[in-house]
């Protein structure tokens, strides 16, 4: 079945830097845009950065001039690349992509399970 598996997560301190990774498995045919998104302890999940097929990205204002989405169309991957980190930032990242799994159907929402992010000194 199509997948996607995030990784990277952890314990970081205030000011360091971590590297999420994204890898879609299965039958997939195409992705379209894909994007992370992350969810703290009591809060809604929000959106952190986008990305399309054509690399035009966009990013929340929290995180911007930090953070830096990129994706790999050939691997089937998306990464964060997340530097500056601040407690703020403690939350699950969650992947996101919208995927066609076979020639004749259409593109459907796809979510990774989530990734501990820690931020903490």
């Amino acid at each position: 079945q199509v997948q996607l598996v995030e990784s990277g997560g952890g314990l970081v301190q205030p000011g360091g830097s971590l590297r999420l990774s994204c890898a879609g498995s299965g039958s997939i045919i195409s992705i379209n845009d894909m994007g992370w998104y992350r969810q703290a302890p009591g809060k809604e999940r929000e959106l952190v950065a986008t990305i399309t097929r054509g690399d035009s990205t966009n990013y929340a204002d929290s995180v911007k001039g930090r953070f830096e989405i990129s994706r790999d169309n050939a691997k089937k991957t998306v990464d964060l690349q997340m530097n500056s980190l601040k407690l703020g930032d403690t939350a699950v990242y969650y992947c996101k992509a919208f995927i066609q799994y076979s020639p004749w159907s259409p593109y459907v929402v796809v979510w990774g399970q989530g990734t501990l992010v820690t931020v903490s000194s």
